[in-house]
């Protein structure tokens, strides 16, 4: 951009415009080239607005930072590095405000320190079977899943003690399958997606259930589909985002448990592969991990109008079980991870 010229100090208004009157004793010649001039550098402008735009609508290419649980456990940097690893086949986790790691195995929860020191662990109950998944809660406390003869949520204490037992009911025997990834509502309540009870279920802290969201809807295929839930969020819009597993879907329900939208395998060329983790982003845009894709795409972002803006094929993230986007082109996801 061209600077502004210095105030010569004369107050006519031609001269105001275009200083070089005042220094010629030609003005209606200088009026005319000072016109032109004007003219010409508008133009210029003009062209450098319209190519600052054209250049501006172009979207710039999608990189993310991720932390993945699966196979192995992993913070991958937006140039596809891995900045740090720990000891793999991991279920759940998130990234904390702090930058320590709380991860789920099958059988203990642990927060890491980026140096790897343990600075808070619980052992899975010597009467169950597994461990499903762990969150860390705003008034600190740490929210752990137990599959087993006595399916529950646990809510731990930082200093290790158990503060909260909720039962559940999962409407089967099988351990592995009774539920995945639980996570505590703003309004206090507990979101769990019970697989083959094909059923999204809210309990209240006492045990009770208040709300059910079917995922064996006839539009979805019913029960052959095999749309287990896996992965389950309230986003802020009152709505709850799910993963369907065997499904190789994932949907938008309403309160009501209508689907208002929906992304399956017609819309990502079939690289849905047992998608089991998924998070909503700021942006609006859906990214969805595959468990079954233990070689190429495993991961897929897609907007919400269902098309393809990011995948991922990075050996880290191979059978991702689930993750954390952490950054999208420098900038941090905002808030409580709705994954």
């Amino acid at each position: 951009m061209l600077a502004s010229p210095r105030s010569s100090g004369f107050t006519d208004s031609r001269s105001a415009n275009c200083p070089g009157l005042a220094l010629f004793p030609d003005l209606t010649g200088m009026l005319h080239h000072c016109t032109l001039f004007i003219q010409l550098t508008a133009l210029l402008m003009a062209s450098c607005t319209v190519l600052t735009a054209a250049t501006a609508d172009e979207p710039a290419a999608i990189r993310h930072s991720l932390i993945v649980f699966g196979n192995r456990t992993a913070i991958i940097d937006e140039s596809g590095q891995v900045e740090w690893e720990y000891r793999g086949r991991s279920r759940d986790g998130f990234v904390l405000p702090n930058g320590n790691v709380l991860i789920a195995w099958s059988d203990v929860v642990q927060e890491v320190t980026r140096d790897k020191q343990v600075v808070f662990e619980w052992k899975l109950s010597p009467e169950n079977r597994e461990i499903g998944t762990a969150q860390r809660l705003y008034n600190g406390n740490t929210l752990i899943t137990e599959l087993g003869p006595q399916p529950r949520l646990l809510e731990i204490a930082p200093q290790g003690t158990l503060v909260l037992t909720v039962p559940l009911q999962p409407e089967t025997d099988n351990a592995h399958m009774q539920t995945r990834m639980a996570r505590q509502l703003r309004n206090g309540n507990y979101l769990v997606p019970h697989l083959l009870a094909f059923s999204i279920k809210e309990y209240r802290p006492d045990g009770t259930i208040v709300r059910t969201l079917p995922t064996d809807l006839a539009e979805l295929g019913g029960r052959p589909a095999e749309n287990w839930p896996f992965t389950a969020i309230r986003l802020d819009n009152g709505n709850t985002l799910a993963s369907l597993t065997h499904g190789n879907k994932v949907v938008e329900l309403d309160p009501a448990g209508t689907v208002i939208w929906k992304v399956d395998n017609s819309h990502v060329n079939n690289q849905f592969r047992d998608p089991c983790g998924a998070q909503r982003l700021a942006n609006g845009n859906t990214v969805v991990g595959s468990h079954g894709a233990a070689t190429g795409v495993s991961m897929i972002e897609v907007n919400p109008q269902q098309q393809i803006v990011w995948t991922s094929d990075h050996p880290a993230a191979a059978a991702v079980h689930h993750f954390q986007i952490l950054t999208t082109n420098g900038r941090p996801e905002p808030g409580m991870p709705l994954k």
